[in-house]
């Protein structure tokens, strides 16, 4: 079974968009699909069938203030409004709808990842925690801490998927994957260092001192998880798609062109994912 994975990265997850787009218009399927933060929205449209869809989620919608602003974070407690993500656009009456009917009829496994705030440990959500018009599963996965207040799913505060398993690689191959196309937001030779999260870390650790913990250490486990799949990848067993260069484009950059440009290099870049699956 092959299995793709889309670890997300906020607005740099339209390299992972043009990815799906592509697969889209060459009528590519997956039997496993497993998705962190930007990376779950950017399945979830590619299970819909939207070709298209979530690049203006990218470009257009995160420039409102609806989206992302100062004034959310005064007035919410959150700087992202994720329930106007994927609440008020995504809904069935939204501006652009998720098409939740084809995406409920995929047979496979699209797992969404979130982040215990409590333990610091992944949960892996089945495609059931999606529903009609409720697509909390999104917004706990792409929860960033400290810009974002938790999200509650079934009793539990959830974060970024990220923050505890950025890299899913090993969650693929326990669930019986034998080749794995991973689809990083970041060169693939960029090693990832301490720095902002360190500094996250120390202002969420007074009430969620596990998750403070698992995002203190985070780059760990990237890093681990990226130097995994380049060692399958030496054995023919996986394929990492990775952009070329992200130009100074961070989580949350609302920089238009530079989001095309990456949406254009993970169109490019699907090119080798057709010849690996072929």
């Amino acid at each position: 079974m092959t299995g793709i994975i889309d670890v997300g990265g906020g607005l740099r997850g339209a390299f992972g968009t043009g990815i799906f787009d592509r697969c889209l218009e060459e009528n590519i399927n997956f039997e496993y699909l497993i998705g962190v933060s930007a990376g779950a929205a950017n399945i979830a449209s590619y299970l819909g069938g939207q070709k298209g869809r979530n690049l203006t989620f990218y470009t257009e919608y995160s420039l409102r203030p609806e989206y992302m602003s100062f004034s959310n974070l005064l007035h919410n407690g959150s700087y992202l409004d994720l329930s106007y993500v994927y609440g008020v656009l995504s809904n069935s009456d939204g501006e652009d709808p998720l098409n939740y009917e084809k995406m409920a009829k995929f047979k496979g496994s699209f797992l969404t990842v979130a982040t215990d705030a409590l333990t610091g440990k992944a949960i892996y959500f089945t495609k059931d925690a999606y529903r009609p018009d409720d697509y909390r599963v999104l917004m706990a996965s792409c929860c960033l801490p400290v810009a974002c207040r938790p999200v509650i799913m079934n009793g539990v505060p959830c974060f970024d998927g990220g923050v505890a398993d950025p890299v899913p690689v090993r969650k693929a191959l326990s669930d019986g994957c034998d080749k794995i196309i991973l689809i990083l937001t970041r060169p693939v030779d960029e090693i990832r260092v301490p720095g902002v999260d360190k500094r996250a870390a120390a202002f969420l650790r007074r009430k969620y001192p596990a998750a403070a913990v698992a995002l203190e250490s985070r780059y760990q486990r990237y890093n681990v998880g990226v130097e995994i799949a380049r060692f399958l990848e030496k054995e023919g067993r996986a394929l990492i798609l990775s952009p070329d260069n992200c130009d100074g484009l961070k989580t949350l950059t609302k920089d238009t062109e530079k989001i095309t440009n990456l949406y254009k290099n993970g169109y490019k870049k699907a090119e080798k994912l057709l010849e690996f699956i072929r």
